[in-house]
């Protein structure tokens, strides 16, 4: 009997981070994932919110000439304004800010990316508590739940902070909410099965879950595959035709 035919049946999203991504297969990495995945991730970091600088609007316009898949946004900035219209321009279609940084901005922000036709999400840090959102929640499209100190990739995994992905999913029932809940930081074997009983809704997966695993996208990709259904028990479906190839 074929060992898959005994997993579960569950869809997920997921959104590679290309920060983590080998930027000499750049061109490859992209071909081989847009009939995979959902979306992809762009980090960017100014440096000051935390203590790296990564990558920019510029990247989204040039990965948006090797694919049409939806590019989410991810800043770690301390000037939400300015970096928000930087990706409003270039027609991002999902853009989460710190909500940290958005007192007294927030909900401008937010009415700028809807009137813009995109997406508008938050993102909180291990530290910040979900009642940080209640302000605006009802009109976010999406909120992204870190797992890790954000600013690098291979940082310890936070276990705690899954306790906030099923408050979210407990609200969003609640109340109607329509927000989609993300989860970004070590993605990788390790956390799988804890992560998967939290139950996000979209998973960012980076170096150490996908890109790191060997030395070419195609075997790396069919690695993480087995390893998410032999830790979760779940088939993996992504609802992209090529998923499980």
């Amino acid at each position: 009997m074929d060992s898959t035919s005994t997993l579960k049946e569950r869809e997920i999203a997921l959104a590679p981070s290309l920060m983590t991504m080998d930027l000499d297969q750049f061109k490859e990495q992209l071909t081989f994932l847009d009939t995979r995945v959902n979306q992809y991730h762009i980090d960017i970091m100014d440096g000051h919110f935390v203590p790296n600088i990564t990558l920019s609007p510029w990247f989204i316009e040039e990965a948006r000439k090797i694919s049409n898949l939806p590019m989410s946004a991810h800043l770690m900035v301390t000037d939400a304004t300015f970096w928000v219209q930087q990706l409003v321009d270039i027609k991002c279609e999902e853009i989460s800010m710190p909500v940290e940084v958005t007192n007294g901005v927030a909900f401008r922000l937010i009415d700028q990316i809807h009137d813009a036709g995109l997406k508008a999400g938050m993102v909180m840090n291990p530290e910040t508590p979900v009642s940080s959102l209640m302000p605006f929640i009802d009109q976010l499209d999406s909120v992204m739940v870190m797992t890790i100190d954000p600013g690098f990739a291979g940082q310890r995994f936070l276990q705690v902070c899954l306790d906030k992905i099923v408050e979210l999913r407990r609200l969003r029932e609640e109340h109607g909410y329509r927000y989609r809940i993300q989860m970004d930081g070590s993605t990788n074997l390790a956390h799988w099965k804890m992560i998967s009983d939290a139950d996000p809704d979209v998973y960012v997966i980076g170096r150490s879950g996908l890109f790191g695993l060997t030395d070419n996208i195609a075997d790396s990709w069919k690695q993480m595959v087995q390893e998410y259904e032999m830790s979760t028990g779940y088939r993996f479906d992504t609802g992209m035709p090529d998923c499980r190839k």
